[in-house]
This record gives C-alpha cells, structure tokens and sequence, in this order.
C-alpha cells in the first residue's frame, strides 16, 4: 500500500513538470522508508525567508548546474518560469553572464558559484546577503544549494543520469556547455567583487 502511494505521488509530479522520476520510483520499490527519508531531506528546499524569488532560484539554478547538465537543470527552469522569473535571468544564469544579471540575481549567483568552490570570497558574499536581506536569507541559501544537488546526486549514484542535453526557455532551446559547467571559472576575473554587488 505504501508502495502504491508513493508510486501515485512520483507519477503526478513527472506529470505536473514533465520530469522523469524513474530512479525516486527505483527507490521506493527498494525501500519505501529510503523514499520518504529522501523526501524528507529534501524538503529542506521549502524553506524559503528573506530571499527575492528571482535569487532563490539563481542559487538553486547554479547549484543543480554543478551536478548535472540535463533533465535536472530542465526542472529547475520550469519551476523558475512557473513563478515568473523572466527568461533572460534564466538565459544569463546558464550561459554565465552575470553582466545581464539584475543585482541580487548576480549575488545569489556569486554567492553560490563560491560556495561550490570553497572560496574565501564566499564570505564576503554572506556577509552581503545579511546586510541586504537577514541572517535567514543565508540558511534560505544554504538549503537551496544543497537539496538543488541532492535530486541530480543521487539520480547519477542510482545509474540514471544523463548525457547534456539542451535545455528548453521560454520555448527556445539552449544548449548547456558541460565542461563549464563542471569548471568553476574564477569570480573575479573580469567580474565585479562582492561588495560591489551590495
């Protein structure tokens, strides 16, 4: 019966966003206790306070990007689009332009790229958020990041992953650059420092 209702569930979500949840139901057929700790791990993404959505999608973007180049980043850009990020900040988030980035896109997505890095400059970047938005807005970050590379982790631990593929905005199609994405490039080459950003 378990079984039965977590199926259900996955099922409705690959309908609801067009996602291919085959390794969440490999999962649940395993070990239904193993699906609902997943669940419950990554809920951690629904606690959203102090952050503009545009932001909190900027980080979860670039944090899912670090782990995969498909399906995964495809989801995450349907989820921004249903809530109203414009396609130009999506555009600019996977084709690294922070140039074209609003503001507090630019800083959510330095704080994260940095963050991923380990880079001492991450701390400048914090101490940015808090002033602008509150020390919550830091864990707000901090639970994005980490449950956006969970779903693409454990997807390619279970053998589902996939090569990169193109990732559909706005209806138009953009292919990802893998080896970018993979390759932290340095945040201050030629790019602005953090506290510019404030």
């Amino acid at each position: 019966m378990v079984r039965w209702l977590l199926r259900r569930t996955i099922e409705s979500f690959e309908r609801k966003w067009s996602y291919d949840a085959s390794y969440v139901k490999e999962i649940a057929e395993l070990s239904p206790l193993a699906a609902v700790k997943f669940s419950l791990a990554t809920s951690l993404g629904s606690y959203r306070r102090d952050v503009p959505p545009d932001a909190l999608f900027a980080a979860g973007i670039t944090a899912v990007r670090s782990e995969d180049c498909g399906p995964c980043t495809q989801l995450g850009i349907t989820m921004a689009e249903q809530q109203g990020v414009r396609p130009e900040i999506l555009r600019a988030l996977l084709t690294d332009d922070v140039a074209a980035m609003p503001d507090e896109v630019a800083l959510a997505w330095r704080f994260t790229r940095a963050t991923l890095a380990h880079d001492a400059a991450a701390d400048d970047y914090r101490d940015v958020i808090v002033e602008r938005w509150g020390p919550r807005a830091v864990v707000t970050l901090a639970f994005a990041i980490t449950t956006a590379r969970m779903y693409p982790t454990v997807k390619y631990a279970m053998g589902h992953g996939k090569i990169c593929s193109r990732v559909v905005i706005d209806g138009a199609p953009l292919v990802i650059d893998r080896a970018l994405t993979s390759r932290q490039r340095p945040l201050t080459s030629g790019q602005s420092h953090a506290r510019q950003a404030s």
